[in-house]
C-alpha cells in the first residue's frame, strides 16, 4: 500500500498519472488479500494478464501462455490450409510456409517459459500433427517422428527451444550491467523459501 501510494506520488511529481481503471493487481505466491487502493479506489485483481502478447498468471507457470500460444498457431495453420492441400507446391515450400507462418506464432516467447515434458508434449505434438497434414500422412499410417522431422527437415520441438533460450541468454548478458533484464535474469532474491522442491524455472 505504502510503495502504491510512493509510486503514485513519484509520477504525480512528473506530471504523470496512474491510470486506475487500466491498473490492475496480480498476487503471486502471497496469502495477502488487503485491497491496493489508489487516490481511495480499490485497484482490481486478477488471476492473469497479457504482456507483449505473452499471458502471466498466478502461479508464474507457462501453461495458459503456451495454451494460447497453440490457439493461435492453428488459427494460422488454418488459414493456410489451401496452401498445405496443394498439389501445385512442393513439400519444401509448405513446410518453409509452416516454419515462418505457424511455428513463428506458436514459439512466440518461448525463451521465456517454464517448461515441463507435459507443455513440450502438448507442442511436439501440435507440430507433429502438422508436418503430417503437409505430407498427407493419415493418420492410421505408421510412421517415427524421427523420419517425419527427417523428411521435413525439422529439429525436436525441446531442443529449437533450448537454441532459442540460450540466444536470448546470449543477448541479455552482453546487455550493459544496469539493464533491468539483466538484472533479473541474475537477481537473486533474499529470505526464505516455502518448503519443498522448488519450481522448475529459466534458471533451474
Amino acid at each position: 500500500m505504502q510503495k502504491t501510494s510512493s509510486v503514485a506520488a513519484a509520477s504525480a511529481a512528473v506530471g504523470l498519472n496512474i491510470h486506475k481503471g487500466k491498473s490492475k493487481v496480480l498476487r503471486y505466491n502471497t496469502a495477502c488479500t488487503d485491497p491496493i487502493t489508489i487516490d481511495g479506489e480499490d485497484l482490481e485483481d486478477i488471476k492473469t494478464f497479457t504482456y507483449l502478447g505473452s499471458i502471466i498468471d498466478e502461479q508464474g507457470g507457462s501453461d495458459s501462455d503456451v495454451k494460447a500460444r497453440i490457439g493461435k498457431a492453428k488459427a494460422a495453420y488454418l488459414q493456410l490450409r489451401n496452401i498445405g492441400n496443394s498439389k501445385q507446391l512442393s513439400t519444401n515450400t509448405k513446410v518453409r510456409i509452416f516454419n515462418t507462418n505457424v511455428k513463428t506464432v506458436l514459439l512466440y516467447g518461448a525463451e521465456t517459459w517454464r517448461t515441463t515434458k507435459a507443455i513440450i508434449q502438448k507442442i511436439q505434438v501440435f507440430i507433429n500433427s502438422c508436418l503430417r497434414k503437409i505430407l498427407q500422412i493419415r493418420w492410421a499410417d505408421t510412421i517415427s517422428n524421427n523420419v517425419l522431422w527427417e523428411r521435413t527437415n525439422q529439429i525436436p520441438a525441446e531442443e529449437e527451444i533450448r537454441k532459442k533460450r540460450w540466444k536470448w541468454i546470449g543477448h541479455t548478458l552482453r546487455k550493459a550491467p544496469n539493464c533491468v533484464t539483466r538484472q533479473a535474469l541474475t537477481w537473486n532474491p533474499q529470505g526464505q523459501r516455502k518448503k519443498g522442491r522448488p519450481k522448475n524455472t529459466l534458471r533451474r
